[in-house]
C-alpha cells in the first residue's frame, strides 16, 4: 500500500457472539479438518483408482485443490479471530488474503465452466467427446484457468496496492474482502470499482452464461431421450456438477450482485461464511456421496485393505 497511514488493520469478525466463541471455534475447527481431509481423500481416490482416471474426475481434483487453498486462506485466521474476539493483520497480509481468495474464486468459476463444456460434449455430442476432451485439453484448460485468473486480477490488485489508507483501520468482517478494503481508503476508488466490475463480467458473468447455455442444451438432449432409464443415466452424469454450480454461483450472486442496502451486515457475513467456509466442505460430499464411481472405488479399496490385513 502506497504511503499508507496505518500499520495494521483489525478484523472484528463476529463481535456479538455473546460467549459462544468457544462453540463457534470448535465448530469451525471441525469444518476445517473435515474439509481438508475430504478434499485430500477425493484427490487420493482419483489418483489411485483407474476407473476414476477420466477428464471429469481430473477436474474434480482441481476443485479439491482450490477448496483446500480457499479453506487454508480463510479458516486459520478466522479461528484466531473467533477465539480472540478479533485479530490484527498487516496491510500487506490483508491484501494477500484478498488476492488468494479472489484467485481461488475466479479459478473455480473457470474450471466449473470447463466442466460444463465437458458434460455438454459427453451428453450432446458423444461421438466427438474423446477427440476433443483428452489429457492435453484437460491440462491446458486447467493451466489456462489459473493463469487467466492470476493475470486478470493482478492489475486490480496493483491498483489497490497504490491506494492510501487512513484511520479508522477496522474491518467489520472476518476476512479481507474488496468492499471493506476500499472502505479503509482515503483515496479515490472509483477506477478500482470500475475495474472490479469489468473483471466480474469477464470471470463470473460470462462463465455463468456459458454454463447456462450448456445446461439448456444438455437438458434439451436429455428430454429427447425416449427411455426413462436413459434419461436418468444421462442426468446422473451431470447432477453433481449442477448442484455445485447452483450452490457456488447462488451464494456468490447473493453477496456481490444483490443490492446491499436492504441486507444487514450480519446477513452478508453469514452468506460470506457459507461460500468461503461451507462450500469447500460441501463440494467433496456432493461429488463422493452422490457418485457411484467414488463409492465403487471406496468399496474396492476397502476390499483390498481387508485382503492385505487377513493375509
Amino acid at each position: 500500500m502506497h504511503e499508507q497511514n496505518i500499520s495494521y488493520v483489525f478484523l472484528l469478525g463476529f463481535p456479538n457472539l455473546h460467549n459462544f466463541n468457544i462453540l463457534l471455534f470448535l465448530f469451525l475447527l471441525i469444518i476445517y479438518c473435515v474439509t481438508i481431509c475430504g478434499n485430500v481423500i477425493i484427490y487420493f481416490f482419483v489418483s489411485i483408482s483407474k476407473n476414476l482416471h477420466s477428464p471429469m474426475y481430473f477436474f474434480i481434483t482441481q476443485l479439491s485443490v482450490i477448496d483446500i487453498l480457499m479453506s487454508t486462506n480463510i479458516l486459520p485466521n478466522l479461528l484466531h479471530i473467533v477465539l480472540h474476539d478479533g485479530a490484527s493483520m498487516s496491510p500487506a497480509a490483508c491484501l494477500l488474503q484478498f488476492y488468494v481468495f479472489s484467485d481461488c474464486e475466479t479459478s473455480e468459476c473457470l474450471i466449473l465452466t470447463v466442466m460444463s463444456y465437458d458434460r455438454y460434449l459427453a451428453i450432446c455430442n458423444p461421438l466427438r467427446y474423446n477427440s476433443i476432451i483428452n489429457k492435453t485439453f484437460c491440462v491446458k484448460s486447467v493451466i489456462a484457468s489459473w493463469l487467466l485468473s492470476i493475470l486478470v486480477l493482478l492489475g486490480n490488485e496493483i491498483e489497490i496496492y497504490k491506494l492510501d489508507f487512513c484511520e479508522p483501520n477496522v474491518i467489520d468482517h472476518f476476512f479481507c474482502d474488496l468492499p471493506p478494503i476500499l472502505d479503509l481508503s482515503c483515496s479515490d476508488t472509483s477506477l478500482i470499482q470500475i475495474q472490479a466490475f469489468l473483471v466480474g463480467i469477464i470471470v463470473v458473468i460470462c462463465p455463468f452464461i456459458i454454463i447456462i447455455v450448456s445446461y439448456v442444451n444438455i437438458i434439451t438432449t436429455i428430454l429427447s431421450i425416449r427411455s426413462i432409464s436413459g434419461r436418468q443415466k444421462a442426468f446422473s452424469t451431470c447432477s453433481s456438477h449442477l448442484t455445485v454450480v447452483c450452490i457456488f454461483f447462488g451464494t456468490l450472486f447473493s453477496v456481490y450482485m444483490v443490492p446491499s442496502k436492504g441486507q444487514s451486515l450480519e446477513a452478508n457475513k453469514a452468506l460470506s461464511l457459507f461460500y468461503t467456509v461451507v462450500t469447500p466442505l460441501v463440494n467433496p460430499v456432493i461429488y463422493s456421496l452422490r457418485n457411484k464411481d467414488f463409492k465403487g472405488a471406496f468399496e474396492r479399496l476397502k476390499y483390498n485393505f481387508y485382503l492385505v490385513s487377513f493375509n
